[in-house]
């Protein structure tokens, strides 16, 4: 196996883990202040269906939990993702300080769920609510947090360049 390709598999299982530490803080926000789950996955799935001119099998019921499973699918698709190019990055001699490698990871995880919620028009960031960010910035911290330990843990370098 390459070094690359060792850099991609290793990036996307940190990418996995943090993004099952992403979804469990979120959870636990929607537990502790009792509110419901986002549908913004949802709409952008069927925003990105009608664009595309992709459509979605199925009719009413059916079509709907296609719906339902795609829209937390695309944000597996965005943590593995950001994961993957993380390890690349990590096995092509990338060696940024910590802080910047949080902060790769945790504005790139956020470009990557929110990014095309925001170019599709299901939601527009300049309205929200410092609680809105809050809700979306923790989790995505989370994520970076985790991901980026893994992807040092499982790519351990002599030393570290700055960033």
């Amino acid at each position: 196996m390459t070094t690359l390709t060792r850099g991609l598999m290793y990036g996307a299982a940190a990418g996995a883990a943090g993004t099952t530490v992403l979804d469990a803080v979120s959870y636990c926000d929607m537990v502790l202040r009792g509110r419901a789950a986002s549908s913004t996955p949802e709409v952008t799935v069927r925003r990105l269906s009608q664009k595309l001119h992709v459509p979605i099998p199925g009719e009413g019921e059916k079509q709907d939990n296609r719906v339902a499973g795609l829209g937390p699918l695309t944000g597996y698709a965005a943590g593995l993702g950001m994961g993957a190019l993380l390890g690349v990055a990590r096995a092509a001699g990338w060696r940024p300080s910590l802080a910047t490698h949080y902060a790769v990871a945790a504005v790139g995880a956020l470009v990557g769920t929110n990014g095309p919620m925001t170019l599709l028009r299901v939601t527009d960031p300049r309205t929200w609510s410092l609680v809105d960010w809050v809700s979306d910035i923790v989790p995505h911290v989370a994520y970076a947090v985790v991901t980026v330990a893994v992807v040092e843990r499982m790519m351990p370098t002599a030393g570290r360049k700055g960033g």
